[in-house]
């Protein structure tokens, strides 16, 4: 039985059998092209939020569905007993283009920062120091849904449901080098950032706070961990964030975008760092499967191969949107804020424009985006979006700011 075409019968499904976490839009899509949706009676809808930063090449990319078609014909999974020579070949791709040494993967951004969080501590627990099993994170941050990484994350409303909290983190106020210098102590491990908050309004680190927690990791022996689950894979215009702030982390965290829309997660370090993790001390059955790693091997070959021009048009774009957003911020008054980095842009409201209706808005209008709390809206559209169809969103928004005029 296929309902893909049946509105009504999927609503009815939807809210009868499925675990009422997410909160639907009452939409449904049944193709994609580009960066647009198409629903089932075919109107289309700009995706500027691309899957929450994940169709990072748009969809229906011919490289990217080609690669998952031929694999899954193939072998979609085989054990992690045997070698995988799509993973091999994706670790090879992650390393030669980063810091790291080794790249561990897994299904999902949770599990990657799980196995960062792992690592940094079984790191000191080999070495002989189990007591430094501490992480400091920065208070509005983001890092998952598993226990450990809603523990680790710094915002009550995503931890105070599951209490008793995983122990072991800290909370700091972020871009306050002085907060976290103060809680750093003989149990501190490690220091887990988000270089731009993404789930609390979208808030990029300050360059320089950034370069001062490095300095501070490395005066006091102390692992940098970078959660760039949303902004790597050349969403800010770098195939890694942590580029932009000339540091380099001792672990880093990826998925989203890493596959173009296949489920993947990985985690990297340094080889100093991997003397943290001996076999059977970790494991993922599905990570690193033939299917995903595939996919991920098309999104890395079209960011980073010689010719590709696709970072590019992420800084171009970027810097339309900014400069185009931040002019309509100066004729209305509603827009307080227009922030972020590359593709991953948020606009904050003053108290008259509910994120939520605007989100519904610019739905009705044939933009999608995501709403963060009550002011802000967060675009992070497919790392090919024109700046064409930039102008389109923008002149959209100008619309309905326009007709919301007191």
């Amino acid at each position: 039985m296929a309902i893909e075409n049946d509105m009504e019968l999927t609503k009815l499904y939807e809210n009868k059998y499925c675990l009422n976490v997410f909160a639907p839009m009452p939409i449904a899509f049944t193709k994609g092209k580009g960066v647009w949706l198409y629903d089932a009676e075919g109107r289309k809808y700009m995706d500027m939020i691309g899957g929450i930063a994940v169709n990072s090449l748009g969809h229906g990319n011919k490289a990217l569905t080609k690669a998952i078609s031929d694999q899954a014909s193939k072998l979609i999974h085989c054990s992690n007993y045997y070698m995988i020579p799509q993973r091999a070949e994706l670790a090879f791709k992650l390393c030669s283009h980063s810091f790291a040494d080794k790249a561990f993967f897994c299904n999902s951004g949770a599990e990657a920062n799980e196995a960062a969080i792992k690592i940094a501590r079984s790191y000191f627990y080999y070495k002989g120091q189990p007591e430094k099993n501490e992480i400091i994170t920065a208070k509005m941050s983001f890092h998952g849904r598993t226990m450990a990484t809603i523990a680790a994350t710094g915002q009550e409303k995503f931890r105070k449901a599951f209490a008793p909290n995983v122990p072991g983190f800290k909370y700091v106020d972020f871009n306050d080098i002085s907060a976290l210098e103060a809680e750093v102590d003989d149990k501190t491990c490690a220091v887990m950032l988000e270089l731009v908050q993404g789930e609390s309004g979208v808030h990029p680190a300050d360059a320089t706070y950034v370069k001062q927690v490095k300095k501070l990791c490395l005066e006091r022996g102390i692992l940098l961990i970078i959660d760039e689950v949303q902004t790597g894979i050349g969403r800010t215009g770098r195939l890694f964030c942590y580029e932009n702030y000339d540091i380099v982390p001792d672990i880093m965290t990826l998925a989203k975008g890493l596959a173009g829309g296949v489920p993947i997660g990985a985690m990297l370090c340094t080889d100093e760092v991997a003397t943290g993790m001996k076999p059977g001390d970790h494991g993922s059955t599905f990570g690193g499967n033939p299917l995903a790693c595939a996919a991920g091997n098309v999104v890395i070959d079209q960011l980073a191969s010689s010719g590709s021009t696709l970072l590019a048009n992420v800084n171009s774009v970027s810097a339309f949107l900014f400069d185009k957003l931040n002019a309509l911020k100066e004729k209305s008054d509603k827009i307080v804020d227009v922030r972020g980095a590359g593709l991953l842009i948020g606009i904050e409201f003053d108290s008259s424009i509910q994120a939520a209706g605007m989100k519904t808005r610019l739905m009705q209008e044939g933009f999608l985006v995501s709403a963060i709390g009550e002011s802000v809206i967060r675009i992070a559209p497919p790392l090919i979006i024109t700046q064409r169809e930039a102008a389109m969103f923008v002149n959209a928004l100008a619309k309905i700011l326009k007709g919301s005029r007191k």
